[in-house]
């Protein structure tokens, strides 16, 4: 079978190997740790050079560029995850510019879609009240009833609904099997 050369079984364990655990750590960590990005970050930029050359390494740049460019603002902006910036700049040397592209589309879908059902689920289960305690910043107070204003990172790491780490996951495997199957010219 011509599909399942070595530059895909490569590229499919290492997305596949990449997502799985950084999904797992940041579920049961709420972290993705850097030993796992940044050896699969130069691992990238080797597989580029290796199997698609200066083509690779140039469409591995754009794609970091979109992707690690895209979340470090984020991040910078909205505070949010430094793991998550550093997972999006590994995966997206592997790959390349236009897979970054629907990747980052189809995991935002996905957050969406997932903050809208835990939202409904916890606000029907519990109530608007207790959602508001532990999703929301507003309204925390200290002992002494002043607001706080302020959030460790702790506290807002408990205050995420999802790891992001799981929608990028699954949306990164949508997208291999989308490319694979009905999108041409991509990776595989």
């Amino acid at each position: 079978m011509e599909f399942w050369n070595p530059q895909h079984l490569v590229f499919v364990a290492a997305i596949l190997g990449l997502t799985t655990t950084a999904a797992y750590t940041d579920i049961r960590r709420r972290k993705i740790p850097n030993w796992l990005t940044i050896p699969f970050f130069v691992a990238g930029w080797v597989y580029q050079a290796w199997f698609h050359g200066w083509a690779g390494l140039s469409d591995g740049g754009l794609g970091f560029a979109i992707g690690f460019g895209t979340y470090f603002v984020l991040w910078a902006v909205a505070g949010g995850g430094g793991g998550d910036v550093k997972l999006m700049g590994a995966i997206s040397v592997w790959l390349g510019f236009r897979l970054t592209l629907y990747l980052m589309v189809v995991s935002t879908l996905l957050v969406v879609i997932d903050s809208v059902v835990v939202t409904l689920y916890t606000v029907l289960r519990f109530g608007v009240r207790q959602f508001k305690k532990q999703y929301l910043a507003t309204g925390k107070t200290d002992a002494n009833g002043k607001p706080i204003f302020e959030e460790t990172t702790e506290q807002r790491r408990q205050r995420r609904i999802l790891p992001f780490a799981v929608p990028l996951a699954l949306a990164a495997w949508l997208v291999m099997l989308a490319d694979g199957t009905i999108l041409k010219g991509g990776q595989l």
